[in-house]
């Protein structure tokens, strides 16, 4: 399985080098012979028979996942993306003034929109620019590829359908450039997981590069818990779809009328936990895998994590993977903030 990954990597990086030696923009998809759906089912199996009961956050974003995202961003009580919008309307030029032309590269890219705000930065400065945008879900990284085609012309797009890290060795081709990584979700890796995710990411990076990070801060927790809780029910829907993808993907007859939706903030953690609280016992069938999993009721899965952030930790943390932070940008309010780093040379 080991070298089927290895191979896979080596063949988006192929694909790549080919789309860039083409003209216009292209979409990388999923390498042939990798099967999603058996991906899906084996980790949905170890999460659930770990204990904590736990599924990766990658898989709420099917096509409906990405579009209940969507919504979540536009109401009133999620603040993350307006004041992240705010940051960027505000900054933009001020980020392309200390980077230069470099490329961008977006990872988890969703429908790009907080782009667009970069791209004029860029687009204000040269004739024309690379984009990479890096999307776990085909729907959504199909979508903004178009509309980021459609309204900036003079923009290279090149996406790739693909995990984060496995974009990592595509790093090299694209120096100079600038990793975008928004939303807070950099906030979803628990510590040994961002640790992982940070290192490699430092890894892949050449001296110069620049990495830019959105992180939502720490406030009050009736503010938190709201931006989850929402009173429309879509962050509760998106939580339910994930169960409902697994109905339509790995046959697993769930009723999820039956599953609640549970997100509550933990002090000593600095953290948004959500789970899928089960009010009666269901049996979950993984067809790819022939398994049977019964979760009883009462039980819950916790399905994502999203951790708050303190600057004067952060910023040291990162600056330990041997990054430089140039400039920390904040809202008004000071509730969220971007990160702007470059990659120091290695010794």
């Amino acid at each position: 399985m080991d070298s089927f990954f290895a191979s896979s990597k080596t063949l988006i990086c192929q694909r790549f080098h080919d789309a860039c030696a083409s003209t216009g923009s292209a979409i990388i998809g999923q390498p042939p012979g990798s099967d999603p759906a058996y991906e899906f089912a084996r980790s949905t199996a170890s999460g659930l028979l770990s204990a904590p009961r736990r599924i990766e956050s990658r898989f709420l974003y099917d096509s409906e996942g990405s579009t209940l995202f969507d919504r979540i961003t536009q109401l009133p009580e999620y603040y993350l993306t307006r004041s992240e919008t705010s940051i960027l309307a505000a900054n933009s030029a001020r980020i392309r003034e200390i980077t230069g032309p470099v490329t961008l590269v977006e990872l988890g890219s969703g429908s790009a929109l907080k782009t667009d705000l970069l791209l004029h930065a860029w687009l204000d400065c040269a004739e024309g620019g690379s984009y990479v945008p890096v999307d776990v879900s085909e729907a959504a990284l199909a979508a903004a590829c178009g509309r980021i085609t459609a309204k900036f012309p003079q923009v290279r797009v090149i996406g790739v359908n693909s995990e984060y890290q496995d974009a990592f060795p595509l790093f090299a081709q694209l120096s100079p450039t600038m990793v975008l990584f928004l939303g807070s979700s950099i906030g979803n890796f628990n510590p040994a997981e961002m640790l992982r995710f940070v290192s490699s990411l430092a890894a892949a990076l050449q001296p110069g590069d620049f990495f830019l990070v959105g992180i939502d801060l720490v406030k009050e927790v009736h503010l938190l818990e709201a931006a989850y809780n929402d009173a429309a029910g879509v962050t509760a829907s998106f939580t339910r779809n994930l169960f409902a993808r697994m109905n339509r993907e790995l046959g697993s007859s769930l009723d999820t009328s039956a599953i609640e939706h549970v997100a509550r903030y933990h002090p000593a953690r600095e953290q948004i936990e959500t789970f899928a609280y089960f009010r009666r016992q269901q049996t979950l069938y993984l067809a790819p895998i022939d398994r049977r999993i019964i979760i009883p009721q009462g039980e819950s899965v916790q399905v994502e994590i999203s951790r708050k952030f303190r600057l004067k930790q952060f910023v040291p943390y990162l600056e330990g993977f041997g990054f430089d932070a140039v400039q920390v940008f904040t809202d008004e309010r000071g509730w969220f903030a971007l990160v702007l780093l470059r990659r120091m040379q290695r010794y």
